[in-house]
């Protein structure tokens, strides 16, 4: 007997079961990043997008199509979070404008879902590129219109339309060279066909949990500061904290073999686990190591490194401010403390929000002008919900958002198109060092257009590196890659691979640097001790002596340099 017709509750379930589907798979999706880098997170980002309208729709006691509507798209707007979790959460809310006006859905009521989501996640996109999510959503779509003529069954029509989604998701390696040459489909696509495989699984009738579980932290569970430590003799330099959000059962077994591991390179262990998350502190002098062995758990959240012998950690966050106060005439220095400016009580002209991580960099950050520091970053991508609330905080008309990062700018564009009360001017920072020079050429006597104008052209006169070490074994942009070997990722793609991490960022430095450079800027990261730092910046001033070179602590986890030229 064939079913014409979906209600608000076998909906709702089916929304359930697709985002469980998507958080079971979240890490082997991480997995498929082009780039072999330790911070993959397009199955992070799309997990905690759904899961954001999941609790909404969990706590719904039998919906109608306009409540379920309004919680979907409410939820993942709001927690969408890098650009695949933007563009899921488009994809919801176009389906949901039109599931609204339903009090059911049939095949062609589902067919104008399909293709209003469609429509409004290509628009949201500035440069829609195909091979990507909206490819694979745009077959499934295409594919519902075309059976409207074969059957009004919906087991057979969804079915086929998933099965047109799977068969463009192996096709997209042939439209985007970079996936063919890494030998993996495209991640966001590949998330999105969970979800649908996980509501079609629902829709058939197949048992599912549908609890949604609120807890993602760790609650009373015990926290350890890298404050608590007496730093005056320290052997393990390291202070590292974590939380792994099991990806499979996390016996006592493993808890003991973890714990045995993580006292042979370190100490002050701390290893707290329950059902689906394992808090983790340790003190060590390789993070990574201990990052490394985690991973084979599941996926991390909540990740603090600090670098317990830096003696004069204040010195060097005053040198980073005493840069940025050369660069640009009128900034006051702070005395080296990380701090909160406090909010004037008058309404102002204009105020800054940052994404930054690392306590030199959010320093820096602060030190220029921002009003709120977002943490976050390539480890952890902050919400649209996260920049809604910073904005909410800060008492000016104006308000410039600065993501400092590729994966964070639709999010940031989706918190502005969320705001009604001010106006919110998103300056596409794709890394720090950019977002440094936009704030740096902030005019307050300037008009926002101007200023937005100014910025904007002065942050793409910044040419950025990044060394981080492969997580897997690729060959991507005519390099070879093995699992360690240390990659120096500039603006555009790889450009120099290496078993040290300082020959690597050299080598990129060659490509950065030409006759018209003036500035080189080096940020070294939470696991570089100062001194090899220095000895890495010395190296650079030689072989350049026509720039300036300056050195900062940017604190900033997994990725061992930053470097940014002008």
């Amino acid at each position: 007997m064939s079913i014409t017709t979906i209600n608000a509750r076998d909906l709702q379930k089916m929304f359930l079961a697709g985002a469980k589907n998507l958080q079971a798979k979240s890490e082997w999706i991480n997995e498929l990043n082009v780039f072999p880098v330790p911070d993959g997170d397009t199955g992070t980002n799309m997990t905690m997008t759904i899961m954001s309208a999941a609790k909404e729709v969990a706590s719904l006691e039998n919906p109608d199509m306009e409540q379920l509507a309004k919680a979907i798209s409410s939820g993942s707007l709001r927690g969408a979070r890098g650009n695949s979790g933007v563009i899921l959460s488009q994809l919801f809310r176009g389906f949901t404008k039109e599931m609204c006006k339903q009090d059911k859905l049939d095949v062609f009521a589902l067919a104008a879902c399909c293709e209003k989501a469609v429509q409004t996640a290509y628009k949201a996109v500035m440069k829609p590129k195909e091979g990507t999510i909206l490819t694979v959503a745009k077959a499934i779509s295409e594919r519902s219109v075309e059976l409207l003529e074969e059957s009004d069954d919906l087991e057979y029509v969804i079915g086929e339309s998933i099965k047109a989604g799977h068969e463009m998701l192996l096709k997209t390696p042939d439209m985007l060279p970079v996936l063919k040459q890494a030998g993996v489909v495209d991640s966001g696509g590949q998330g999105l066909m969970e979800v649908l495989d996980g509501a079609y699984e629902a829709f058939l009738g197949k048992e599912i949990d549908f609890t949604i579980d609120n807890a993602r932290t760790m609650g009373s569970m015990p926290k350890v500061s890298a404050e608590d430590v007496d730093t005056a003799n320290i052997t393990f330099g390291y202070c590292t904290e974590f939380i792994i959000l099991l990806k499979k059962e996390f016996t006592q077994s493993d808890e003991l073999q973890m714990k045995d591991y993580l006292t042979g390179i370190g100490d002050s262990l701390v290893v707290v686990a329950d059902e689906e998350i394992v808090k983790v502190h340790v003190h060590t002098n390789d993070p990574g190591l201990a990052i490394q062995k985690a991973l084979t758990y599941g996926e991390l959240s909540n990740m603090k490194i600090d670098n317990m012998r830096l003696e004069h950690q204040e010195k060097v966050i005053k040198d980073a401010y005493k840069l940025a106060r050369q660069q640009k005439d009128g900034i006051e220095e702070n005395e080296g403390e990380a701090y909160e400016q406090k909010q004037p009580e008058e309404e102002k002209e204009y105020g800054f929000i940052a994404v930054s991580v690392g306590i030199g960099m959010n320093a820096i950050f602060r030190n220029l002008g921002a009003d709120y520091v977002i943490e976050g970053g390539q480890t952890m991508n902050p919400s649209t919900e996260d920049i809604l609330n910073a904005i909410e905080k800060i008492n000016a008309k104006n308000i410039f958002v600065l993501p400092n990062n590729k994966n964070i700018v639709l999010a940031a564009n989706q918190a502005r198109d969320l705001t009604e009360d001010k106006n919110i001017i998103v300056i596409p920072s794709k890394t720090a060092p950019q977002g440094m020079a936009a704030m740096i050429n902030f005019m307050p006597d300037q008009s926002p257009e101007e200023n937005e104008a100014a910025m904007t052209e002065e942050m793409d006169n910044v040419k950025t590196g990044q060394v981080t070490y492969a997580v897997r074994d690729t060959e991507i942009d005519n390099k070879v890659i093995k699992q360690g070997n240390m990659m120096g990722i500039g603006d555009s793609g790889i450009l120099s691979v290496g078993a040290d991490k300082e020959q690597v960022l050299l080598e990129m430095l060659e490509q950065l640097q030409n006759e018209e450079s003036e500035i080189i800027s080096l940020y070294y990261g939470a696991e570089v001790e100062e001194k090899e730092a220095q000895k890495l910046a010395d190296e650079i001033r030689k072989r350049y002596p026509d720039c300036d070179v300056d050195l900062m602590f940017g604190g900033q986890p997994v990725y061992y340099y930053i470097i940014s030229v002008e």
